[in-house]
């Protein structure tokens, strides 16, 4: 079962016609190299992706250079699904390792929700559970200290990993370097090991050489004020 079957099957138990239809997305399959990016800020007419493989980051320049990592995306996650439909992309996307993706044009989508209308729903769902990620990420810069900041940020992604298959609340791998995760949380780089070691200390989770391990799940969670409800990934609500 690919990431995207198991992403979309969490809001819409899907059928085989449905399956079928996926599938056919995955005829136009690109390879990018970690750091080249795939989609720049301002670009026009450019494609959406299904990332198969692989980690990203979407991010903002600002003009004096400073980015600000808005997300990272995981096997099933949409890239530059927004940028296609509003024709100009807002930010730029970079895989963090080397990624596969399935390229997807306007016409498919629309060909594939003509043949599965669920899927749009499926999509849609998709698209705004993106959007209270967002917005909990402002949460997280605005009004939590770092270490809250740290501990939401590393539940929330093993949450949408365990999703996926690719994690647990024993932990998961993480190629996220100290300075992607600076640039992701408000914080520099000191800080960010700073904050690290504050959590392993707590006895809370150790993140190191690409491993996120969780010492205490539950009260790691509760540090946080960790609430799931927002990725709505419980049971599918369309069956």
């Amino acid at each position: 079962m690919t990431p995207l079957i198991r992403k979309l099957g969490a809001f819409v138990a899907l059928s085989a016609p449905e399956l079928t239809v996926l599938e056919s997305l995955r005829s136009r399959r690109r390879i990018f190299r970690a750091g080249r990016d795939l989609i720049h800020q301002g670009q026009a007419g450019q494609a959406a992706y299904v990332l198969g493989s692989g980690w990203a980051c979407s991010y903002k320049l600002m003009p004096d250079g400073q980015r600000q990592i808005v997300d990272f995306q995981i096997p099933g996650d949409f890239l530059g699904l927004r940028s296609v439909l509003l024709r100009t992309s807002d930010h730029t996307i970079e895989p963090v390792t080397d990624i596969e993706v399935m390229e997807i044009h306007v016409e498919d989508l629309l060909k594939a929700f003509a043949n599965a209308p669920r899927l749009g729903v499926a999509v849609l769902w998709a698209a705004s559970r993106d959007e209270a990620m967002v917005v909990e990420h402002l949460v997280g810069v605005g009004r939590r200290n770092a270490a809250e900041r740290m501990a939401h940020f590393l539940v929330e992604l093993g949450s949408r990993l365990t999703l996926i298959g690719m994690g647990s609340t024993a932990g998961y791998s993480c190629p996220l370097t100290q300075y992607l995760l600076a640039d992701a949380l408000g914080l520099s780089a000191v800080h960010v090991n700073r904050v690290l070691r504050q959590l392993r200390e707590m006895g809370l989770a150790t993140f190191r050489d690409g491993e996120v391990i969780f010492h205490d799940h539950g009260r790691l969670c509760a540090f946080a004020q960790f609430d799931a409800s927002y990725l709505d990934q419980v049971k599918p609500l369309l069956k």
